[in-house]
């Protein structure tokens, strides 16, 4: 057992231990179908930090490899009853690297040492710069140095190659190796200088693009969060069959936490699903709704429903990139705040962290990172939950481009309590305003554009309502419909005409009766009637009560 080659189940084991696990384990069924199959064994995921990458590996690394006994520790889990589970149950060499804890502890140790050197005068070159243009090299002489004591019987080559150590092993052993490497673009992301860059692409390029080697790896196995970076990259790693947040194939339900996940944790923890759903639903992929794995595990721990996501990451990652204000980025930043989608081109974007050439980049850029979900079918993109619309409204705040969305967002709580009140001609007002931003230079009469405003206008509900759009409801469908997550206010069913009166609209929620589609909900509702006149662009406003 080794730190690199072959280690144990520590890992995961400790995991389940200590967390209520979500069995995902149905992804080994996934690898084990690929195994050495030339055309499909080489796999790289991509997806956002805090959806489970690393203990996905940590599962996989446990599964396959020889330094563990893992039957008793997998007996509990959805794998243990497939015919392959026992057939490839540690029957593998694996190594196992975790470059970005690699290249952290890297960088901090030439940080130190680079301090140290601060306090010389020296003309020549510093040993921690040399030791900067050697990190692959270190990485290859930490997992070569594992390879001589686990096979003390294979003759190594002098010089250390990675790839020549395995192909050493198979040479003389005929054993396989499952390379596993946790953060592969940790490189492209910390934008390293040029000459140790082409380091890497040497390293990559000696195991994964090496017909002499293909025969020795049955499995390889690579995690990163932005996908394959284009030209540099790709020509080294075009071997691998690629699965995103833009194109999950069949694995996106492995991605996150599906609802029938999250509602057996709710259950168990008796936390409101519904809350969950508002927070930190919102990622669609292949029909699979996906949740952000650590915001759930953190919810049923603590009870506290909030924002998890500013731990490990900052709402500057959108800030910078939106300041960039290539065209047509602020109309649809406005848009998706409004709880809109907008059109994106996935395919331009070259997954360089410093190449950004339009608003299309920019936004593929943050699907990857998880700060936009993406709709591969309708090829949009849009603001996920009520998690990351924190994040969005915080990237925004300063930023004097959208100091109106800023003003009307904070205008959102008083127009609630004025729809509460009955103030109709406050509620017209607001709506005058928030229609008139949201739609900018986009079709005004737009249907969608209405029912942006409305969105923008009450955003203050997002805290206290789980809000649906087109709401299956009585005989039709509700354009907005406002249920509180807690009894201590009023639900809302806003409906929108054009060119009509608001006394129509509240005739079709009475009439088609959209207040049946409130089950679980006795009480106050607010019938909203909005009417909006195509030629004089004014809202007009009718509130009803009703108790159910």
């Amino acid at each position: 057992m080794g730190i690199y080659l072959n280690p144990d189940n520590d890992a995961f084991r400790n995991f389940v231990a200590t967390n209520d696990y979500v069995d995902k384990t149905l992804l080994i069924e996934k690898l084990n179908l690929l195994l050495n199959n030339p055309a499909r064994d080489f796999v790289c995921v991509s997806r956002p930090r805090r959806f489970g990458k690393s203990l996905a590996e940590n599962m996989i690394s446990a599964y396959y490899s020889k330094g563990a006994d893992s039957k008793e520790l997998f007996a509990p889990f959805k794998i243990s009853k497939k015919k392959t589970f026992e057939t490839y149950l540690n029957k593998f060499n694996v190594i196992k690297i975790d470059l970005y804890a690699m290249f952290s502890n890297w960088h901090t140790e030439l940080s130190s040492e680079n301090q140290a050197e601060s306090t010389l005068e020296k003309e020549t070159e510093s040993p921690a710069q040399k030791k900067k243009e050697l990190f692959i090299n270190t990485v290859t002489r930490l997992v070569c140095g594992e390879f001589k004591e686990y096979f003390p019987d294979v003759k190594f080559p002098e010089s250390i190659s990675l790839a020549n150590f395995i192909q050493q092993v198979y040479a003389q052993k005929k054993e396989t190796f499952i390379i596993i490497i946790d953060e592969y673009d940790v490189m492209v992301r910390a934008q390293v200088p040029d000459e140790e860059f082409e380091l890497y692409l040497a390293f990559l390029n000696s195991l994964f693009k090496n017909e002499t080697l293909r025969p020795a790896i049955s499995l390889a196995y690579i995690t990163g969060i932005l996908p394959v970076v284009r030209e540099k990259i790709q020509s080294k790693l075009n071997t691998f069959r690629e699965y995103t947040m833009v194109q999950p194939e069949n694995l996106a339900e492995f991605i996150g936490f599906t609802t029938p996940e999250v509602k057996k944790l709710c259950k168990k923890y008796k936390r409101s699903f519904d809350d969950c759903k508002s927070w930190y639903d919102g990622y669609n992929l292949k029909g699979f709704e996906l949740y952000n794995p650590q915001a759930i595990y953190n919810v049923m721990v603590s009870g506290e429903f909030r924002s998890y996501w500013s731990a490990t990451s900052s709402y500057e990652v959108i800030s910078d990139r939106i300041k960039m204000n290539f065209d047509g980025t602020k109309d649809a930043v406005i848009r998706m705040l409004g709880g809109g989608r907008v059109p994106v081109n996935t395919l331009k974007y070259r997954n360089y962290m410093n190449t950004f050439y339009s608003k299309d980049d920019v936004f593929t850029y943050l699907i990857h990172l998880g700060y936009l979900a993406y709709d591969e079918e309708e090829k949009e993109c849009y603001i996920p939950n009520r998690e990351i619309f924190l994040e969005w409204q915080s990237a925004i705040e300063d930023n004097a481009d959208y100091a109106e969305t800023n003003k009307i967002i904070t205008a959102s709580r008083e127009l609630l309590e004025e729809t509460f009140a009955g103030n109709e001609k406050a509620v017209a007002e607001a709506l005058d305003k928030s229609h008139i931003h949201v739609t900018s230079n986009m079709s005004y009469n737009n249907e969608k554009s209405l029912q942006s405003a409305i969105y923008l206008a009450y955003l203050y509900a997002i805290n206290h309502y789980l809000i649906t759009k087109e709401m299956p409801a009585g005989k039709g469908y509700a354009d907005i419909v406002y249920v509180p997550l807690k009894k201590d206010k009023p639900a809302m069913i806003i409906e929108l005409k054009r060119n009509s009166c608001p006394e129509t609209a509240l005739n079709q929620i009475r009439q088609k009766q959209y207040f049946d589609s409130l089950e679980n909900w006795q009480g106050e509702i607010l019938f909203v009637g909005v009417n909006y006149d195509e030629e004089t662009k004014v809202h007009e406003c009718k509130i009803e009560r009703f108790v159910k």
